[in-house]
């Protein structure tokens, strides 16, 4: 149902494109990773996989469950709370691994946090932790990067900033591009397998964000 809910929604607020690599596919027990720079993006990524025909389980900061209906709808659909920080936090990946293993599509983002940049310009992502490194290590499950850009043009800087970028958006029809690469390998040691999928994430944004005229693209 949320995958939906944000295919229906994000039209309404900006204008979506998707494009994949040749070879781009989701088998059962796909591990997902997009970069992280908004936090309007995780809709716009569950928009354009439910487009592609995915409709993973994500892996988000626990403080969403605690909005009311959204924890709800978070809740009853399986998507696995992480709680940053905590002892819990391997609870998170201990979950999503036997999602994998039954088959389940998995979002994560191995940024582990946004930017905190105040701007609405595109950036690489940032230093990946290791989190998906271990799930992929445990459960080897094919890892399928995903670029997002657009999403800081709906909401991004201060909180009032955001708002308003938000209740402006259905006027200004912001242009956001999601690029699915191929599925890559991850091989080697775990600081290894970490900076490969960073690099396949970087690739597939770079992709993203060139589709959107963005600088930091055109400039790479």
């Amino acid at each position: 149902m949320l995958n939906r809910i944000a295919d229906t929604l994000v039209p309404v607020f900006g204008r979506l494109s998707v494009t994949a690599d040749s070879g781009a596919a989701f088998s059962p027990g796909t591990l997902i990773v997009a970069n992280h720079t908004s936090l309007a993006d995780p809709a716009v990524v569950l928009a354009a996989l439910h487009r592609l025909g995915a409709e993973p389980l994500i892996m988000a900061a626990a403080g969403l469950w605690r909005i009311p209906l959204l924890g709800r709808v978070l809740s009853r659909e399986g998507h696995i709370p992480v709680h940053r920080g905590d002892r819990r936090a391997a609870a998170a990946l201990e979950t999503a691994a036997r999602a994998l293993e039954r088959g389940r599509l998995v979002l994560i983002y191995a940024e582990g946090g946004l930017p905190r940049r105040r701007d609405a310009a595109e950036a690489a992502p940032a230093a990946f932790r290791s989190g998906l490194s271990r799930l992929a290590e445990r459960t080897g499950a094919p890892v399928v990067p995903v670029g997002q850009a657009g999403a800081r043009r709906l909401v991004s800087g201060s909180a009032a900033k955001q708002v308003a970028g938000l209740a402006t958006a259905p006027l200004r029809r912001p242009a956001m591009h999601v690029h699915v690469g191929a599925p890559v390998e991850l091989t080697g040691d775990r600081r290894a397998r970490t900076a490969a999928a960073r690099t396949a994430v970087t690739a597939a944004w770079r992709t993203a964000a060139f589709h959107l005229g963005e600088p930091a693209a055109l400039a790479a």
